[in-house]
C-alpha cells in the first residue's frame, strides 16, 4: 500500500510537534537520562515514520 500525500503531510506533522514537545521537554528537565531516552524514542518514531512514508510497512492486515 503506498500512502497518499495527506498520510504523508500528517505524518510529518505529527513527528514535528512530538520532537517539539520533546525538545520542551528536554529544555526544561535537562538530565542526561532523559537526554538518551529523547534521543531513542525520536529515533525509533523516525524509524517509524521512514518506513510508513516509504510504504514499506502498512498497518493494514
Amino acid at each position: 500500500m503506498i500512502p497518499s500525500r495527506l498520510d504523508q503531510a500528517m505524518a510529518i506533522l505529527a513527528f514535528i510537534v512530538f520532537g517539539g514537545f520533546l525538545g520542551i521537554l528536554f529544555g526544561y528537565v535537562t538530565r542526561w537520562d532523559l537526554g538518551i531516552m529523547v534521543g531513542i524514542t525520536l529515533a525509533l518514531c523516525a524509524w517509524d515514520f521512514w518506513h510508513m512514508a516509504t510504504g514499506r510497512k502498512s498497518d493494514h492486515h
